[in-house]
């Protein structure tokens, strides 16, 4: 597909250059003659312009018949980005392809101002006007006036607000065309009679904005990008691309502490299962265990080669922990013995989704392609691997039953995978951005997702109908998870932790963040 838009641009530009070459001629002509109505100079600098877009315009044909500017795909805004710089690895000459790109526009827009321009007429060449034409300077004859009166033109006043396009003035009615008598010598001419002028319609007022979003002094400083619910609901942690990870608690809504600061964006923060530590992930290529009480650092584990620590996983018993990397990488860290169990190479591209099967056996990777890639954690050998998504796996839970998995897309779907068969059994739809992030009620009943298009949607598992939509209005939403109460917690762009009423509705500032 990308080889045929090539061909397509490579066949574009070839035509652009013709047509400055069809320009070229006559101006060759018009030097050669002296023909021209405008000066020499002008003539000259014509020429020169349209011989060098022309030249150009064949240059860039040639490159991109030749397949010598491939272009690389580009990273929605506003998203985090997975190896700091791009969403993919950067290929091709994407400046000077640019380039070409807008060279045929702008050639196009010059053939048109030099086919209208003042030196033409009708397009042609102007010569010297004919001997039975009336030349430039020659005054032209009167023409004969008529009795008839014009109407009168009247402006309306303008708007007292432009947020609107303004009304068209008023029709207002011409004089009668009967002469008016001459009026007696000695008195003076009557003035003419005022003409009433229509006021313009009133414009509403647009409605007040929305009142700015609370600040507290210890919320995070840029996009929460993770959160996580305590298992006894006591506490939230979230970790943001501002490097910080926090530690909140949610009876009293109020920041406990900061738990630790990644050297890079921080990614994922996780409790372990015995309740009293965390093990938390960022940019910077190290996972570290902390403690829940202090913060104080118990082990860090480092990634090294492998590169930043894009998603992280913990097996439900706390031994095992599988991490996804920028480079392609999956790797199973035994937490016991604090040690590197497999690394596993599978994936091309950088790694945006991992999790953890329920049972602690398995787990799944999905990169920025779309492809799935299914692993046995005890031997790190490959179950499965398919094309699940026709853009990158930005989300994945297992099902309770362990032999079904959730994934969300760039491609706006959310689909269920029978592992078993390697099937797509069911899709949601709905959102118009990217899905983000996916989470799972604890009795598997409700499916929770975030999305870059700025909302949160609740869906039924069984019917696949959507039962909630959450819209933040204030930019895309990265992190979703399930409150104790059952309510529905969201962070995003907006630095702030928001919780929603499950039946839907207008959401809360939990946890506000810091002063822009």
């Amino acid at each position: 597909m990308k080889r045929l838009a090539d061909r397509v641009l490579a066949f574009l530009l070839a035509a652009v250059a013709i047509g400055c070459l069809a320009r070229i001629y006559p101006l060759v002509a018009t030097l050669a003659w002296g023909r021209a109505s405008v000066s020499q100079d002008a003539a000259s600098l014509r020429l020169l312009v349209f011989s060098v877009a022309g030249l150009a315009c064949l240059v860039g044909a040639l490159l991109f018949w030749a397949g010598l500017l491939p272009g690389r795909p580009a990273h929605l805004a506003g998203a985090p980005l997975f190896g700091r710089t791009a969403e993919v690895r950067e290929t091709g000459r994407p400046g000077l392809r640019k380039v070409f790109f807008a060279l045929p526009l702008v050639v196009l827009a010059a053939l048109a101002v030099d086919r209208l321009g003042p030196w033409h007429d009708g397009g042609e060449v102007a010569s010297e006007p004919k001997a039975d034409e009336p030349k430039p300077d020659e005054p032209k004859l009167a023409e004969p006036k008529t009795d008839e009166p014009k109407s009168q033109d009247i402006a309306s006043t303008p708007p007292a607000m432009e947020l609107a396009p303004p009304a068209p003035p008023p029709v207002v009615a011409n004089p009668p065309s009967t002469p008016m008598p001459p009026a007696p010598p000695q008195t003076p001419a009557a003035p003419p009679p005022e003409v009433a002028v229509i006021p313009p319609p009133t414009v509403a007022p647009l409605p007040p904005p929305p009142p700015a979003a609370p600040t507290q002094p210890d919320g995070h400083r840029d996009a929460v990008v993770w959160l996580a619910v305590a298992p006894d609901g006591q506490s939230i942690l979230s970790a943001s691309t501002d490097h910080v990870i926090k530690l909140w608690d949610v009876g009293g809504k109020h920041l406990i502490r900061n738990l630790g600061v990644h050297k890079d964006m921080a990614r994922t923060a996780l409790y372990m299962p015995d309740g009293t530590s965390a093990l938390t992930a960022g940019d910077d290529g190290e996972i570290v265990l902390r403690k829940l009480a202090d913060g104080a650092v118990l082990h860090v584990f480092q990634s090294g080669q492998n590169g930043g620590v894009n998603k992280l996983a913990i097996s439900p018993d706390g031994k095992h922990a599988v991490s996804g990397h920028d480079t392609g990488n999956v790797i199973v860290w035994d937490l016991v013995n604090n040690s590197v169990l497999h690394v596993l190479p599978g994936h091309d591209w950088s790694i945006s989704a991992v999790a953890v099967s329920p049972d602690g056996k398995q787990a799944l990777s999905g990169s920025i392609d779309g492809t799935l890639k299914l692993w046995d954690i005890d031997s790190g050998k490959q179950l499965r691997s398919w094309h699940g998504h026709e853009q990158g796996t930005y989300g994945a839970v297992f099902t309770a039953d362990g032999h079904h998995l959730i994934t969300g897309s760039g491609d706006l779907t959310i689909k269920v995978w029978d592992l078993d068969s390697g099937r797509e059994v069911r899709r949601f739809e709905g959102h118009e951005g990217t899905v983000y992030t996916l989470a799972l009620s604890a009795d598997g009943k409700r499916l929770l997702s975030g999305s870059l298009d700025g909302t949160a949607r609740l869906w039924d598992m069984e019917t696949g109908n959507q039962i909630a939509m959450f819209d933040s209005q204030t930019g895309p939403i990265y992190a979703v998870a399930f409150a104790p109460d059952g309510t529905v917690l969201t962070g995003g762009y907006d630095r702030t932790i928001r919780d929603w009423p499950a039946a839907g509705g207008d959401g809360v500032v939990l946890f506000a963040g810091a002063p822009g």
